[in-house]
This record gives C-alpha cells, structure tokens and sequence, in this order.
C-alpha cells in the first residue's frame, strides 16, 4: 500500500472546497431561473412590468386590488367591477374590468 502524503491530501480538500463553492453558486443561479426555463434580465422584469393591461384582467395569485390599481394604473377598479361585493375578498382567477387612468382622461 503506498503512503498517502499530506500534499495529496490538501489538494483534495481543496478541490473538495471548490466543488462546494461551485454547487453554492448553482444554487443562487437557479433561483433566477423561470419556469418555463428562461433567464430574465432586470431590463426583461421592468418591461414586463410597466406593460399596460389589458382591458379584461384576471387576478393571479397573491394580487390585491391595491396592487392591481397601482400596477395597471386604474384607481376606480371597484366603482367599474359591480360584481366585487367586498374589495378585500379577491381571488385567482377572479375576472376584472381595467380602464387605465390615462385611457380614462384621453375619453
């Protein structure tokens, strides 16, 4: 049996300890991953957020109407949806009527 050294025994641990930091940064990588498998840039995000909506909205999960209002840039969305009895019981799926304020001063 041949002698193992201590210099063959740093170069594992070290190799060992690049190998973790290797899987540690794959880890955070992955949390910016998509679903659908594609990677978004902070450009993507932002046009994607600042995008108008559409004039039929439906609630995604962990949507409030304040965050509807604030994100489609319509602050009536209860006086133009009858159908929402109670402005604080909104749910997924939920189909909402959007009349951007710009939209609005334009009629």
């Amino acid at each position: 049996m041949s002698r193992i050294n201590s210099s063959s025994i740093a170069l594992a641990e070290a190799i060992s300890g690049y190998c973790a930091l290797f899987l540690a940064l794959m880890l955070v990588l992955s949390c910016c991953e998509s679903r659908d498998g594609e990677y978004y840039t902070l450009q993507q995000m932002n046009d994607h957020v600042e995008r108008p909506c559409d004039e039929i909205y439906v609630v995604r999960e962990g949507e409030t109407l304040h965050t509807i209002s604030e994100k489609c840039g319509d602050p009536y969305i209860v006086e133009e949806n009858p159908h929402i009895q109670d402005p604080d019981d909104v749910f997924p799926g939920l189909v909402i009527k959007i009349t951007p304020f710009k939209d609005r001063q334009r009629s």
